[in-house]
């Protein structure tokens, strides 16, 4: 009889799953009601950022003496780091010194070779020995 008693409950708790399931679905389409409503309130949040100004850090923005090496390819005037960092840029592609198949490197010409050392460097190792010549 014990065996019988836990199979009645088992009927029972059957339709009940299936009961709910119906429930379930119904519930669905509200959620997807609700997502788009979400999706159109996300922009105006995005729209509202932009108000705020970047300010440059200063630390870039300070103006540096080139050496007299560094002179020969950007100017004797004093310059903040990211224009120094432009008009060398300028000086490589104007001389085709970017390496053609590993565009990340840089062949040095002359004038470019007394400043890195080197006869190619990588375009993140630049800025560095850039950096080194300027006060």
């Amino acid at each position: 009889m014990a065996t019988a008693k836990k199979a009645a409950p088992a009927k029972k708790a059957a339709p009940a799953k299936k009961a709910a399931a119906p429930a379930k679905k119904a519930a669905a389409p509200a959620k997807k009601a609700a997502a788009p409503a979400a999706k159109k309130a996300a922009p105006a949040k995005k729209a509202a950022a932009p108000a705020k100004k970047r300010t440059p850090n200063a630390a870039f923005m300070k103006e540096m003496t080139p050496s007299p090496l560094l002179a020969a390819i950007i100017g004797d005037k004093a310059l903040p780091r990211t224009e120094v960092t432009k008009k060398v840029w300028e000086y490589i592609k104007k001389h085709g010194l970017q390496d053609a198949a590993q565009k990340t490197m840089i062949n040095a010409d002359a004038k470019l070779k007394e400043i890195f050392k080197k006869a190619q460097v990588s375009m993140f190792e630049m800025t560095k020995l850039i950096n080194s010549h300027l006060k």
